[in-house]
């Protein structure tokens, strides 16, 4: 109980060493790959999986977009095993530092808006000026879509890092919570207990949502670009 409650959240160490780097090299390790003809059934679930994934995100791209589709499908699949990774007792999650998120949203937004730039410079500029808006507001909406298109990657990082913090912040209250009843009231530990398995169940669909929530608003903004 007297345990930090932030304590999850610092970037662990090996011999003084950050280990984040290791952390996050980590999950691809642990995707199965086949170098047999006929696949096991985890295999087979898993491409049917990822195809699945991958139609529904490309299917209103063209050509130039589709180009993108490995990476979109590496990025969810990172995002959702390193999640997913981070619900394990004891472990780290590298998507609650924001510094990450930053990392993985910047780039991917710099590269469809500067796709844009370069193929529909028109479109892109039409942006921020919606057509049969008044003179006098003119001024006044090209900065406000401005500070709308550069506040796209925060807003993806901030999504993601504050719905996985909060969750992790939750159960670890409730599991303090249900381990201090323990020793004093039975009935109310379980339901504690109870209530921490359901969240537990909410959390690994958290971590799957979000890891697909951000593809998809990257997708959607180089479907804006392209």
């Amino acid at each position: 109980m007297n345990e930090n409650l932030f304590a999850s959240f610092i970037a662990p160490t090996i011999l003084g060493l950050p280990a984040t780097v290791l952390i996050i090299l980590f999950p691809p390790l642990l995707i199965p790959t086949s170098k047999y003809l006929i696949n096991n059934r985890l295999i087979t679930t898993q491409q049917w999986l990822i195809k699945l994934t991958s139609k529904q995100m490309m299917t209103m791209h063209n050509t130039k977009g589709r180009t993108w589709s490995l990476m979109l499908v590496s990025l969810i699949i990172f995002i959702a095993t390193t999640n997913l990774l981070g619900l394990l007792p004891h472990s780290f999650t590298p998507t609650t530092q924001l510094s990450m998120n930053l990392a993985m949203a910047i780039p991917l937004w710099a590269g469809a808006l500067i796709m844009g730039f370069r193929s529909k410079i028109k479109n892109a500029l039409a942006h921020f000026l919606p057509q049969g808006t008044p003179t006098p507001l003119i001024p006044m909406l090209v900065i406000i879509e401005t500070i709308s298109l550069l506040i796209q990657p925060m807003a993806l990082a901030v999504r993601l890092t504050a719905n996985i913090t909060a969750g992790h912040l939750l159960m670890h209250l409730i599991g303090s919570a249900t381990l201090a009843m323990s020793t004093i009231n039975l009935p109310s530990t379980l339901i504690i207990f109870t209530i921490l398995i359901l969240l537990t169940i909410l959390e690994i669909a958290v971590a799957l949502i979000q890891a697909y929530v951000f593809t998809l608003l990257v997708s959607l903004y180089l479907h804006d670009n392209t």
